[in-house]
């Protein structure tokens, strides 16, 4: 898979060099001269140029690329390089750095964005949930169809706790999607039960998560 990564700071170049070492091919592109360090991240190939540029985005090749990720420091920037990127080139899949919480309505479908990821949002998400048992926490949201990635962890008084998986009627628009356990990454099938202190993750409707936390933090009578 080639991806073309916008913006080579700090960001840009940690996720660089994940992909890479996923077998990815990797294009970092930055405007700033001093931003070019090649000697960081060798196995990337690396373009010196303006990705709010449509001469800059011809040159990096935007065309062949399966993932552009807007992951520049200036939301301004990021807004642009993802409506280009969806836009004048087609990239299936565009995610984008928001920097600024309060510009977080502005990265949907509308400016190209497929996945918009909001540090601050994430940071205090993942605060919640080391301090939060049963409490739905949102990590991420998807522009397309408006869904989000959500979390909770089951709590021990949780009805659900000792329920197979396919006996639980799960809200319309929900779908458990991965069950963490101790140090397990479970795939869940119908046969897999729910137990105490799991983590579920899910990808739901916005609509549907008050719904869906009600379901999972539902108290045993008694």
């Amino acid at each position: 898979m080639r991806v073309a990564i916008a913006g080579a700071g700090a960001v840009g170049r940690s996720i660089a060099g994940e992909l890479l070492e996923n077998g990815h091919e990797v294009l970092l592109v930055d405007k700033a001269p001093t931003a070019i360090s090649v000697e960081r991240v060798p196995q990337a190939e690396w373009l010196l140029a303006d990705a709010c540029e449509i001469t800059s985005l011809d040159e990096a090749a935007l065309q062949r690329c399966n993932v552009v990720i807007a992951a520049t420091g200036d939301d301004k920037v990021n807004l642009v390089v993802s409506l280009l990127a969806k836009t004048e080139y087609g990239v299936p899949r565009v995610v984008a750095r928001v920097n600024n919480p309060k510009n977080e309505w502005l990265f949907n479908e509308s400016w190209g964005v497929d996945v918009a990821v909001s540090t601050p949002r994430l940071m205090s998400a993942l605060v919640e949930e080391a301090v939060s048992v049963g409490d739905l926490v949102r990590l991420l949201r998807f522009s397309h169809g408006d869904a989000n990635l959500v979390e909770l962890t089951l709590p021990p008084e949780s009805t659900l706790a000792g329920t197979r998986v396919g006996d639980v009627q799960w809200p319309e628009d929900t779908s458990l999607v991965t069950i963490i356990r101790g140090t397990r990454v479970l795939a869940p099938t119908p046969d897999d039960s729910l137990e105490a202190g799991d983590e579920l993750l899910f990808v739901a409707a916005q609509a549907r998560e008050e719904q869906l936390e009600d379901l999972l933090s539902a108290r045993r009578a008694g």
